[in-house]
């Protein structure tokens, strides 16, 4: 079951426009959008699990496998480009390739240029980033020194 499903699909006059708000659900109630959590969005909606799986599969902020508690995402876009954001991707995939805990993750522009070289962490905006300054902020993050938000922005 769906947390919320019922009150979702009341929100919209077609089932298939809520099917974005019900892969988050299954995304918080899972950790990631599962093939069964795929179906089951398919089922209420009345559409085939590949067609949830084609809108699934288009946007980055739907997950298809588990994440660490920790989901960093550095900005690789030209600003933070050219203000070192490939060299913060390369030091935390590095530094973080073992740790079950966290995830890092490129995307596209996280529309904070002017801050560049940018990550986000749990959906948190961090600026003006250096690969030490980053890892400390994610240092923090697992310390408990911070505290991360989940998709829904509320606290993990």
């Amino acid at each position: 079951m769906i947390p919320g499903a019922d009150e979702i699909l009341a929100r919209y006059p077609f089932k298939r426009s809520a099917m974005m708000p019900l892969l988050h659900a299954v995304q918080e109630r899972d950790g990631y959008v599962t093939e069964a959590g795929m179906e089951e969005v398919a089922e209420h909606i009345g559409l085939t699990p590949a067609e949830v799986l084609g809108v699934c599969s288009f946007y980055s902020m739907f997950k298809r496998s588990p994440q660490g508690k920790l989901l960093v995402s550095v900005c690789t876009s030209v600003s933070c480009m050219v203000n070192g954001g490939e060299e913060l991707l390369a030091a935390l995939r590095t530094r973080y390739a073992d740790d079950p805990d966290v995830t890092v993750e490129e995307v596209e522009c996280l529309a904070a240029d002017d801050g560049a070289p940018v990550m986000q962490v749990n959906y948190e905006f961090h600026e003006r980033l250096t690969p030490e300054s980053a890892g400390q902020i994610i240092e923090d993050y697992k310390a408990g020194r911070l505290t991360p938000r989940g998709p829904s922005g509320a606290l993990a």
